[in-house]
């Protein structure tokens, strides 16, 4: 004789439908959600910010997106001190990125990267040892046009970053008008694009602190 098999009951049925319903809901939703204006703006910050900071001497960026958040105490500006204290970190980067295009690096005998200055009669050493350069080689790093070209494209790039960062746009401009919250916007990423090409169109040889290495 055969065997009837058990009926479920409704508890097990409404269990058994809702694990079939669970399974049929995909995990990620098919389209994310749009993002807001704020995200939008921010977002396009960050990616201004991260590649205008390539061309720039890698601790100058560090240094200002470090101590921006506190100088500025996170765009609030409590005081005239704040403002001065930020007007001071503002210079001393932008007088980093200016002076650090001025600086060169070779390998010496051993093959360790020895840094200078270059100069107007050369290669001024850092560390004052010569092994490994000769008299020569030390005119070659002479300072050029395209030198003080290059510093002055550095400020104008890090003039960019600083547009780019919310701290201290808010110290300045708590509550820019339309037409000033335009300009924020669209000269830094102007300065960017022409500075950029700028690099690619007059490109320096020098291996400076906070440059990629020399390999000569």
């Amino acid at each position: 004789m055969d065997q009837q098999q058990p009926q479920p009951t409704n508890g097990e049925s409404s269990t058994a439908e809702t694990e079939v319903h669970a399974l049929q809901i995909p995990l990620l939703p098919e389209h994310p959600p749009a993002k807001t204006p704020t995200q939008r703006a921010v977002r396009k910050a960050f990616k201004g910010t991260a590649h205008l900071s390539n061309l720039l001497p890698t601790g100058t960026v560090l240094i200002f997106q470090v101590l921006s958040p506190i100088f500025t105490h996170d765009g609030k500006c409590r005081s005239i001190v704040s403002k001065t204290t930020t007007l001071f970190l503002l210079f001393t980067c932008a007088s980093l990125c200016f002076v650090l295009n001025f600086t060169d690096s070779f390998r010496d005998d051993k093959g360790k990267v020895r840094y200078g200055v270059a100069t107007f009669r050369g290669l001024w050493i850092i560390d004052g040892k010569l092994a490994g350069i000769s008299t020569a080689e030390r005119n070659n790093f002479r300072v050029r046009f395209l030198d003080f070209f290059h510093a002055f494209l550095s400020v104008l790039v890090f003039g960019s970053v600083v547009m780019f960062d919310k701290n201290v746009m808010d110290c300045f401009f708590p509550s820019p008008s339309e037409e000033m919250r335009e300009i924020l916007t669209t000269v830094p990423v102007a300065v960017g694009i022409v500075c950029s090409a700028l690099f690619l169109l007059f490109p320096t040889r020098r291996h400076g602190i906070g440059f990629p290495l020399s390999r000569r």
